[in-house]
């Protein structure tokens, strides 16, 4: 992913939030855990991992660790920055594809945080909060989940593809389709939850086709190796993937994301075609 010289960062799309910086993530019991964890990974409510019912932590000063990313030369100083060029360039390209867009935040967080979804910790991953309409990510999550225990590639445009895909949930709960799904019930490949996460992917390869077509996007090109690595991404985190990693087996009737092939089909549907309008996965039909 090559970033577009000179271009301006808006930090004030970003929030910060929890704790002090967390070492690792907290896998406890192995591979089961590691399956109840993942599978909330790239998911729209998290409140089944999420301590709704606990005491509040007291938040701190609110401060903003993003101030100092003023243009894209910052990344090269401090890589965190490429956080504010991902969320910027991804609520660009949303706020000019649907006329009806709000624009929220991307709030990074070290250890826990306090959300309108509940407390989350490390252990959560990448989710978006329906509630406050704010997409969360944990620091680690890249290094120590992402590519290390689902041995994704990785690279700037595999992380950009997961913030694409919780911003895709927000789209979905901005059209009023999330909580359709929401009010749905069951789990397994043609699930209202598995299509909600497949369009997520849809709108993410939408926005990639077009990640540099504003000349004030901080994203200058995409390269057909940063298409792989967010291919790789999604695959990385199918449903069959990880059942598969974590228990030998494969038990489509419990999935809740969609297996690597429909979420590649999927991400592959918005970045061939840039338009979020070929995202429909409730139609008949789909997936």
């Amino acid at each position: 992913m090559q970033y577009r010289s000179g271009a301006n960062l808006d930090s004030s799309q970003m929030g910060s939030g929890g704790g002090r910086r967390g070492g690792t993530i907290a896998l406890g019991g192995g591979a089961g855990i590691l399956v109840l964890i993942v599978a909330m990974l790239f998911g729209f409510d998290p409140s089944a991992l999420l301590g709704a019912g606990s005491p509040e932590v007291p938040a701190g000063p609110e401060t903003n660790r993003f101030e100092h990313c003023k243009t894209v030369s910052d990344i090269s100083t401090d890589r965190d920055c490429r956080f504010v060029a991902y969320t910027n360039s991804i609520q660009g390209f949303w706020a000019k594809a649907y006329s009806g867009y709000q624009q929220t935040e991307t709030t990074v967080f070290d250890d826990q945080v306090t959300t309108g979804c509940g407390t989350a910790t490390a252990a959560v991953g990448p989710f978006y909060c329906p509630q406050d309409r704010i997409v969360y990510l944990e620091d680690t999550f890249f290094d120590q989940m992402l590519e290390g225990q689902l041995g994704a590639k990785g690279g700037d445009a595999a992380e950009a593809y997961v913030i694409a895909h919780e911003y895709g949930h927000h789209i979905s709960n901005l059209t009023g389709t999330l909580a359709k799904a929401q009010s749905m019930e069951g789990t397994g490949p043609r699930s209202a939850q598995v299509r909600l996460e497949l369009q997520a992917d849809c709108y993410a390869g939408a926005w990639l086709a077009n990640a540099s077509a504003d000349p004030s996007s901080p994203i200058e090109s995409i390269t057909a190796d940063d298409v792989n690595r967010a291919v790789d991404a999604a695959q990385a985190v199918g449903d069959d993937r990880i059942q598969m990693k974590s228990t030998g087996q494969v038990s489509p009737e419990s999935w809740t994301h969609g297996s690597s092939d429909m979420r590649k089909k999927w991400l592959a549907v918005g970045f061939n075609s840039g338009d979020p309008a070929k995202c429909d996965t409730f139609a008949a039909g789909a997936p």
